[in-house]
């Protein structure tokens, strides 16, 4: 599997089928719906920040298959991290999958979520990779509503 398109696309398929972290938080502290308008694609999720740091995070929606393997992955992601190294991740991943930042050397905190970095030459999709971590700062602003637009 050298080929990157080939594990993206599995991930992708992945995550689609079995998303991690999938459902509904009761007691949440922060709380964010997203709407991507040109697809469709609708987003709620919910955290718990407790000492600044995601202590647990879900998500719940519908969307195509790369806005819900991007919300899997993001929540993974987050889960533990103080909300200031959140924000930089949401901040990093926007600018990676939009074409500013470089895989690597521009998104250090990204991982293995640098798989998403070929979206920027799928204009099409970047929303839908975009609309969690779009709603992610959100809900870390205390805003209840986050778009694409």
């Amino acid at each position: 599997m050298s080929d990157p398109r080939e594990l993206y696309q599995q991930v992708i398929l992945e995550h689609n089928k079995k998303p991690r972290n999938f459902g509904k938080l009761e007691n949440c502290t922060h709380h964010a719906e997203g709407h991507n308008p040109l697809c469709g694609d609708q987003l709620e999720l919910s955290l718990i920040i407790e000492n600044g740091h995601v202590q647990d995070i879900k998500f719940t929606g519908t969307g195509c298959a790369i806005d819900v393997a991007s919300a899997s992955l993001m929540t993974g992601a987050v889960k533990g991290r103080p909300v200031a190294e959140a924000e930089a991740m949401a901040e990093q991943f926007r600018g990676m999958v939009r074409g500013e930042l470089e895989p690597g050397a521009g998104t250090p905190l990204l991982g293995k979520l640098t798989l998403f970095s070929g979206v920027k030459d799928l204009p099409s999709r970047v929303k839908c990779a975009v609309l969690p971590w779009a709603t992610l700062h959100a809900a870390l602003r205390g805003e209840e509503e986050a778009s694409t637009e």
